[in-house]
C-alpha cells in the first residue's frame, strides 16, 4: 500500500487555541494508528509545523483523514500538503 508525508502548519497561538479540541484529535489519530493507516505523527519541536506518514490506499484517503481533523477543522493546523513518499530504508 502507499505511504504519504504531510507537512502542515499550525496556527499562532497553538498552545492556548488547540485545548477544545486536543482530546478529540487525539482519540482520532490513536484510532488511525489503530487501524493502521497512521503511522507517526507529531509537532516539531518549535511547534511550527506538523508531519506525519499514512499508509492509504490513495492520497484523497489522506487528505479525507486530514480535514475530517478537529485541529482542522476549527484552524490549528492551517494549511497542508500531502505527496506520496517512496520508503527506501
Amino acid at each position: 500500500m502507499p505511504k504519504y508525508v504531510m507537512w502542515g502548519s499550525y496556527c499562532e497561538d497553538v498552545l492556548e487555541k488547540r485545548s477544545p479540541y486536543r482530546q478529540a484529535h487525539l482519540d482520532g489519530l490513536a484510532a488511525q494508528k489503530e487501524a493502521g493507516v497512521l503511522m507517526t505523527i507529531g509537532p516539531t519541536k518549535d511547534i511550527t509545523k506538523v508531519f506525519g506518514i499514512y499508509e492509504a490506499e490513495d492520497e484523497a484517503a489522506v487528505r479525507q483523514l486530514i480535514e475530517a481533523d478537529p485541529y482542522w477543522q476549527n484552524g490549528i493546523w492551517t494549511e497542508y500538503d500531502v505527496k506520496e513518499w517512496i520508503q527506501a530504508l
